[in-house]
């Protein structure tokens, strides 16, 4: 069975519901809060987006897996620059945790978004900027991947 877009989002929409404990009548609610509308069929690829950006920050948290049942890490050029440069404030002392779920909530405690994958170019940015200045400020030197 191929799906597309839009049954996808609405599978994560429904998984969103149930990860923050949302019970239909309040489900609605912030269907209707969100789009003016209270069935996510009736929704657009961009109100659905909508709706699981609203339920992100009501605390819902993706987690994808590929088959393995490994995390699929974002591994775009900024996301990688994010990790190599949150590694090097560790080796240097300046992080205590060097994982990716300690990563993801220094993200979320900057710009709002739970995960490196969820980023946009303005916040990937914005978090590239401010690891690089706590690198200057920590005497780290190399500030780019080798």
């Amino acid at each position: 069975m191929k799906f597309n877009k839009k049954t996808k989002l609405i599978q994560l929409i429904h998984v969103g519901k149930t990860q923050l404990g949302l019970d239909e009548e309040l489900y609605r609610e912030v269907l209707e809060s969100t789009t003016g509308k209270t069935s996510s069929k009736l929704l657009t690829v961009q109100q659905l987006e909508a709706v699981l950006d609203r339920m992100r920050q009501l605390g819902f948290q993706i987690e994808s897996k590929d088959k393995t049942g490994v995390k699929n890490l974002a591994d775009d050029a900024q996301s990688k620059l994010i990790r190599h440069l949150w590694l090097q404030l560790h080796n240097a002392g300046q992080v205590r945790n060097s994982d990716e779920k300690a990563l993801a909530k220094f993200v979320e405690n900057k710009v709002g978004v739970s995960a490196l994958q969820f980023l946009s170019t303005k916040n990937a940015d914005t978090i590239i900027t401010h690891l690089r200045q706590w690198c200057k400020r920590a005497g780290i030197e190399r500030l780019d991947p080798a």
